[in-house]
């Protein structure tokens, strides 16, 4: 069967992020995860000495991702995607055979959320904020951006994109560009606008400050990056001495924002607009009720108030059996 040779497929790579970029407006960070993928595959191609792509080499590469790198279905997916656009691509500079590349008929991997995040309650909340030392400017902007997380619902992507302008003081909101360019405006709470006001008293005080729009900069005045934000919470959760049963990313932060507006009786629409979801299967996942809503559900079954009532208005004797001793 023909295929692509190797070297004809990654000739466009560039032309493919510009298309991205400029056409359909897709995301700084959105085009970044698409080289990454279409660079990983070429990685693979070169390691193994493929020189055409077919059938047999999307297998191995499956095998690859899913045993060699241990990647989730999910993971998968997206490369998966990365790598069947990129194909359609292909097609528009007739490179030869790219009508039957295999990526098309990869079938999606479906799996439950077995490993999904969980949610910090209160008093865990308490003690990882606690532990952020606000007697400087890093630590003040540090809780400002791990603030933001939890009391807006904001993606890590999504605090790193912002800018000054993001922020309306006046009207006490916030801009929001979400994923797939999605925009949606929050409301600051009392307490949000409180902690980004005290950032933005000491962000002049960062070099170069005044050079950039971005709203968190580094110590050098550059736009603080999303790794930076993630290497400096996982140092935080270990110097909290926080001590849970699941691993806690920025992300956890996200899951806890929804997990308590639940908990408050928030409607399910409302949170998933918080959240910028497209559709209310989105925002399942991040729904993790607390040991309070789950005791008061078991408290309401009909099972347990008939039990109840029938030892009110009846009184069922008890007996326990008593120590038990052996016979000599």
């Amino acid at each position: 069967m023909a295929a692509v040779e190797a070297d004809k497929f990654f000739e466009h790579v560039d032309k493919f992020m510009d298309q991205r970029k400029i056409i359909y407006e897709i995301s700084d960070q959105t085009i970044k995860s698409n080289r990454v993928d279409l660079r990983l595959f070429k990685e693979f191609m070169d390691e193994r000495g493929y020189d055409r792509i077919d059938g047999s080499v999307a297998m191995d590469y499956l095998y690859y991702l899913k045993i060699g790198r241990s990647n989730s279905g999910k993971s998968i997916n997206r490369k998966i995607f990365t790598l069947r656009s990129y194909s359609k691509f292909i097609r528009l500079w007739d490179v030869p055979f790219s009508d039957d590349l295999p990526f098309y008929d990869v079938l999606k991997i479906r799996e439950g959320y077995r490993n999904r995040p969980g949610a910090l309650t209160h008093q865990q909340l308490k003690k990882l904020f606690d532990s952020i030392d606000r007697s400087n400017c890093i630590g003040i902007r540090d809780y400002a951006i791990y603030a933001m997380m939890y009391l807006t619902g904001l993606r890590v992507g999504e605090v790193h994109a912002l800018n000054i302008d993001s922020i309306d003081l006046e009207k006490k909101s916030l801009h929001v560009m979400g994923k797939g360019n999605k925009v949606r405006d929050l409301h600051l709470t009392d307490e949000m606008f409180k902690v980004l006001s005290e950032y933005l008293a000491v962000r002049k005080i960062f070099h170069n400050s005044h050079e950039t729009e971005a709203l968190f900069i580094s110590k050098k005045g550059n736009r603080l990056a999303i790794r930076t934000m993630e290497d400096n919470f996982k140092k935080l959760v270990n110097a909290s001495g926080l001590k849970v049963r699941f691993k806690v990313t920025c992300h956890t932060l996200r899951h806890t924002f929804a997990s308590h507006l639940n908990d408050n009786d928030v409607d399910m629409l409302v949170i998933q607009s918080l959240m910028g979801h497209a559709s209310s299967r989105s925002t399942e996942p991040y729904i993790h009720p607390s040991y309070r809503r789950i005791k008061e559900a078991m408290e309401k079954l009909p099972g347990v108030i008939f039990m109840n009532k029938l030892i009110e208005e009846q009184g069922i004797p008890f007996s326990f059996q008593g120590r038990y001793r052996k016979r000599m």
